[in-house]
């Protein structure tokens, strides 16, 4: 018959070390401040080609109304819209929720007849 030989190993110790408490609790904080800036309220840009939009067709919103249209589209984005039309009053904007980006912009009297297309989302403030 054929002998077995069993050869003890011993452990290196420092391989794994175990989880302490304080390890626990500054990963959870790094996955809190990574929630925290993914949720938090971000400024919306105007894009050039937005930005030049409104300057030719000489639509002014007010800072007010900036907020408003920030504090909408990231409701919107919290909900899963991608691309939003934003009608307001004197404009419709064509926004990009999901990188918080007016992309572009035409008063509502050209937005009277136009057909939008790769939207998901419509927000109408008034």
């Amino acid at each position: 018959m054929d002998q077995v030989t069993i050869n003890r190993v011993t452990l290196q110790p420092g391989i794994r070390q175990p989880i302490t408490s304080k390890q626990v609790s500054s990963s959870k904080q790094a996955f809190l401040q990574h929630l925290h800036e993914a949720t938090v309220k971000t400024e919306l840009k105007v894009s050039k080609h937005a930005n030049q939009r409104l300057m030719e067709r000489n639509i002014h919103i007010s800072d007010a109304q900036w907020q408003l249209v920030s504090d909408k589209v990231t409701e919107a984005r919290s909900k899963g819209v991608n691309d939003s039309l934003v009608l307001m009053d004197q404009a419709a904007l064509i926004v990009s929720a999901k990188n918080a980006t007016v992309i572009t912009a035409m008063d509502r009297t050209e937005a009277k007849n136009q057909l939008f297309t790769n939207i998901d989302g419509t927000i109408v403030l008034g």
